[in-house]
This record gives structure tokens, C-alpha cells and sequence, in this order.
């Protein structure tokens, strides 16, 4: 089952914050490397998430964006 997913910005404050720790992960990284953090970081989530709907609404607003 699809979801919709929240337009609110659920990190505020902290958005700001949490894009600089993102970055900061990939200083010094090769691409690949860089990719490969970010698919073990998506993997994570996902399992955090949990829900499947959720996840699938996720990747559809991900994908037109």
C-alpha cells in the first residue's frame, strides 16, 4: 500500500546540522566509496522507517524531484 507522504519539515531545527554531518561523511571519499556510504546510510533508514508504504512513497517523491 502506497502512502503520502508529510510536507512538514521534520528536522527543523536541525536540517542545516544533519546536511553538514552528511557532507562531512564524504570528505575524503572516492565515488565509489561515496555511493557506497549512502546505500549502507539509505539501508538504515529504511530499516528505521520500517514501513513499506512509507518507503515506496518515499522513492516515488525521490525519483520526480
Amino acid at each position: 500500500m502506497r502512502k503520502t507522504l508529510t510536507q512538514t519539515d521534520r528536522l527543523q531545527p536541525h536540517g542545516d546540522d544533519f546536511y553538514e554531518l552528511l557532507m562531512a561523511a564524504h570528505d575524503g571519499l572516492a565515488f565509489d566509496q561515496s555511493a557506497a556510504l549512502n546505500a549502507r546510510l539509505v539501508l538504515i533508514l529504511a530499516n528505521e522507517v520500517g514501513d513499506f508504504g512509507t518507503l515506496t512513497a518515499a522513492i516515488d517523491r525521490a525519483k520526480k524531484t
